[in-house]
């Protein structure tokens, strides 16, 4: 039998030889960055189905003690039962953490970590060709060009909306929002709006024009509007029937925060009616959305994939920051990027 000191020094080399923690990638494709970084200190396992099976992941989740939880499968009392208690650390690859049961980890004092902040500059850059493609009838142009409907005879054919002098209005103007902000300061827009449950610094308030309003206000004098919140039980829905009828009729409406932060039904009515003039969606309800969605029959809406953040570079950072999370968790440590 060991004594004290072997089991000791057995410990060490066991640290060294980074099997101390096993970890389970709940995605086959992370990206490999954030993999060697585990690998470097810990045993690596990892879900292999794409779609993921829910099944193979409960089943290699069992006895780990990280996770590093890749896509937006549901994280709840269901996987970290199945994990069970010697789990100490979580972190997702994503910025939003509506699919996390925030409530049951705090519970068991599970530490989690996101990665917020690295994809602000990808989702921004997006949002812009959004408003502008919205703002400019990009998709309906396209069809006119397929349906062989181009009719350059007309001197008022397929006008949009100007961004310059322009009134942008955000509803959440976190990092995301003043990436925007600062990407359309560069097309001489007149100022912005946001509405956010604090006051951002007077320094961010002064350096894009801003200024906090009430929602009605953002939504009666924006001609452009970037939704840039999470998605949360106040502002499910938010946007209906009632704030469309309260927006400018030439009014611009984009989202690159969740679908369910829209009302679709009430946002499918508005635009066929021309009660607003266009939407540019990055986030739909649902994910993924019918090809045979009565919102794709129109021809003022513009509808990506939910590809905001979807560049190598900001996959590899995110695969990156949400590895060192789960890292420190598993010592102890504060996490880069805590999720609370």
């Amino acid at each position: 039998m060991l004594n004290r000191g072997s089991r000791n020094q057995k410990q060490n080399r066991t640290m060294s030889s980074g099997k101390a923690f096993k970890v389970l990638v709940t995605h086959p494709e992370v990206p490999q960055e954030g993999i060697d970084i585990l690998k470097q200190n810990c045993e690596v396992i990892q879900v292999q189905s794409v779609p993921v099976d829910r099944a193979e992941l409960l089943r290699k989740i069992s006895g780990v003690d990280g996770v590093l939880w890749g896509g937006h499968q549901p994280l709840n009392a269901e996987a970290l039962d199945a994990a069970g208690p010697q789990l100490k650390s979580i972190s997702t690859m994503s910025a939003g953490i509506d699919y996390v049961d925030v409530p049951e980890l705090k519970k068991r004092k599970i530490p989690l970590g996101h990665t917020p902040t690295v994809l602000n500059t990808a989702v921004a850059d997006l949002a812009v060709g959004l408003l502008i493609a919205a703002g400019r009838r990009f998709h309906e142009g396209r069809k006119k060009i397929d349906n062989d409907q181009w009719e350059n005879y007309h001197l008022n054919w397929l006008l949009g909306q100007d961004i310059r002098d322009s009134t942008v209005g955000f509803y959440g103007f976190g990092g995301i929002g003043q990436a925007i902000a600062k990407r359309l300061s560069g097309f001489d827009i007149d100022r912005v709006l946001y509405t956010t449950r604090r006051r951002v610094h007077k320094e961010i308030e002064e350096e894009f024009n801003a200024k906090k309003v009430d929602f009605d206000t953002l939504l009666a004098e924006s001609d452009f509007i970037v939704i840039a919140s999470p998605l949360t039980k106040d502002t499910q829905g938010v946007f209906n029937a009632t704030a469309f009828n309260k927006m400018k009729e030439t009014a611009v409406l984009v989202n690159i925060g969740r679908g369910k932060i829209v009302n679709q039904d009430d946002l499918y009515e508005a635009l066929k009616s021309n009660r607003i003039f266009s939407a540019g969606l990055d986030v739909v309800d649902p994910e993924p959305l019918s090809p045979k969605d009565k919102l794709l029959t129109l021809d003022n809406v513009v509808v990506l994939p939910h590809i905001g953040s979807a560049t190598k570079r900001t996959r590899a950072e995110m695969a990156t920051i949400a590895a060192h999370n789960v890292l420190r968790g598993l010592v102890g440590e504060p996490m880069l990027s805590p999720a609370y």
